[in-house]
């Protein structure tokens, strides 16, 4: 899957917040893609049109950009391109709460978050995160997030310790990864925005979302190594995925099918 991404270099628009614009853009360009940073209302709709795939990240909302997430959706949805849907702190506050919701039943391809946000946008009563970051364990929103893809007939990715990838009937865990990654900003996002790259390069959803969490665990553990601390983990992130190899993949990253 990587070796499409690489080949077909997907152009991935991405509707992302301030933090994670730079990072994420520098983390598809590693892995082979095309990003874009498009959000104005008035041109999302036929960028949309020209992409490959979207990538819908709610992290810093205000009334202009939501109406550019919802436009953006129902073009990628009416298009059939697949988009992913990061509801960053869903359930920290109502606004971003009902936005979140709002967005998800236009049906995303992909959802992705931490085990708080998956948790919360299921409904599940004291799911509240601390502000964007989880108060739970990714194996606590597995049921959540098999609600969820039921409910939109897509893919659930719940990030953390370990990721699990979650279908109406299918569920995987990825191990890999390191904590580092935790401890500098827009990492998460950044796998959201490779989401899309690796949804537009491959048939099938579930594959593809596994296929994405266990190239970005295996840079993550690569990156890791050496690190002098958080700091050093946005660059050796990137130069990781643009060097990794087959061998590297597969001693690096492990998947379970459950």
């Amino acid at each position: 899957m990587l070796e499409a991404v690489r080949g077909q270099s997907p152009l991935v628009q991405n509707i992302t917040n301030y933090v994670a614009m730079t990072i994420s853009a520098n983390v598809l360009l590693a892995a082979g893609a095309s990003p874009a940073m498009v959000h104005a209302e008035e041109e999302v709709a036929d960028f949309v049109a020209i992409a490959s795939a979207l990538v819908v990240n709610i992290g810093t909302l205000s009334p202009s950009w939501v109406s550019g997430m919802e436009i953006a959706a129902k073009a990628a949805a009416q298009a059939g391109k697949p988009w992913v849907l990061d509801p960053v702190g869903c359930g920290a506050t109502p606004y971003r709460t009902e936005v979140a919701r709002r967005l998800a039943a236009l049906k995303p391809t992909l959802i992705r978050g931490n085990a708080s946000e998956i948790m919360a946008l299921a409904g599940a009563a004291g799911a509240a995160p601390k502000g964007v970051d989880s108060s739970a364990g990714s194996h606590e929103a597995i049921e959540s997030a098999r609600g969820l893809a039921k409910e939109t007939g897509g893919v659930v990715a719940v990030t953390g310790e370990t990721d699990f990838v979650v279908s109406a009937t299918r569920t995987a865990a990825i191990e890999g990864g390191d904590v580092l990654m935790t401890a500098s900003t827009g990492i998460g996002c950044a796998l959201s925005a490779l989401s899309g790259a690796f949804l537009a390069a491959s048939p099938d959803a579930f594959d593809a979302t596994v296929g994405v969490m266990a190239v970005y665990a295996s840079a993550g553990s690569i990156a890791a190594r050496g690190a002098g601390g958080p700091g050093d983990i946005p660059a050796r992130l990137c130069n990781a995925l643009y060097r990794l190899d087959r061998e590297e993949l597969r001693a690096n990253a492990a998947i379970r099918e459950l």
